[in-house]
C-alpha cells in the first residue's frame, strides 16, 4: 500500500510539473500577441528615440504628436490592428497576424477618403521564433516587388520590429543594413484618450 501511495504522489508531482511547463512554454508569437491583447481598446503616446541618419528633407514624424491605438481586436489570437496616428494624419495601421509559423506585420495605408494608397499592405513575416518581448519582420518578396514598382529602392532591405515590455513600453522599429534606424517608443504606463478611427475604418 505504501508503494502505491508513493507512486501516486510521484505521478501527481510530475503531472503538476508538466502542467506548469505547459503554461510557461507558450510559443513566443502567441505570448507576444497575448501581451498585446491586454491593451485592446487603449491608446498611448509615443516619442521618437532613434531617427538616423538625419534626413535632408522635412521629416513627416518630427515634431508631431504620435499615438498608437490598439483597436482591431475582434479575434486577437489571430489578428490585432494598431492604428498609428502622426498628428492629424490617420493614414497608417499596423496589422499583426498569426501565421502557421509565427507572425506577419503589414502596413495598411489609406487616403483620407478611405481608399488604399498605392503603397500599402507591405511588410513581412517573422524569420525566426523571436521572443515574447521582441518580434522582427524582414521585408517579404511581395513588398520588394511593390517598392521596386514605386521606385522606393531604399526600402528593399527593410526589417521592421516590435517590442513589448509589459506594463512599460511598446516600440515600433524600422532598420536597414546601411545604418538607417527609426524607433518610436510608446509609454504603456499612461493610457490616453483614444483618437478617432483611422481613415478607411468604421467608427
Amino acid at each position: 500500500m505504501k508503494r502505491v501511495l508513493l507512486a501516486f504522489a510521484a505521478l501527481s508531482v510530475a503531472g503538476c510539473a508538466t502542467s506548469s511547463m505547459g503554461a510557461s512554454s507558450k510559443v513566443p508569437a502567441d505570448a507576444f500577441l497575448s501581451a498585446l491583447q491586454g491593451h485592446c481598446g487603449k491608446a498611448y503616446a509615443g516619442r521618437i528615440t532613434a531617427n538616423q541618419p538625419a534626413s535632408a528633407t522635412p521629416d513627416p514624424f518630427e515634431g508631431k504628436t504620435l499615438v498608437m491605438h490598439v483597436r482591431g481586436c475582434d479575434d486577437p489570437t489571430r489578428e490585432i490592428r494598431i492604428p498609428f496616428h502622426v498628428g492629424d494624419d490617420r493614414s497608417r495601421t499596423w496589422v499583426l497576424t498569426r501565421t502557421a509559423t509565427g507572425l506577419r506585420l503589414k502596413h495598411d495605408h489609406r487616403h483620407q477618403d478611405g481608399q488604399p494608397d498605392a503603397v500599402t499592405m507591405y511588410g513581412g513575416d517573422t524569420g525566426d521564433a523571436g521572443t515574447a518581448q521582441r518580434q522582427a519582420f524582414p521585408v517579404d518578396a511581395e513588398s520588394v516587388a511593390m517598392f521596386k514598382r514605386e521606385g522606393l529602392n531604399a526600402s528593399l532591405n527593410n526589417t521592421w520590429a516590435m517590442e513589448l515590455v509589459p506594463a512599460k513600453t511598446f516600440v515600433y522599429e524600422l532598420s536597414r543594413p546601411n545604418g538607417r534606424l527609426f524607433r518610436v517608443e510608446f509609454d504603456l504606463t499612461t493610457p490616453i484618450e483614444p483618437p478617432p478611427a483611422p481613415w478607411g475604418a468604421d467608427g
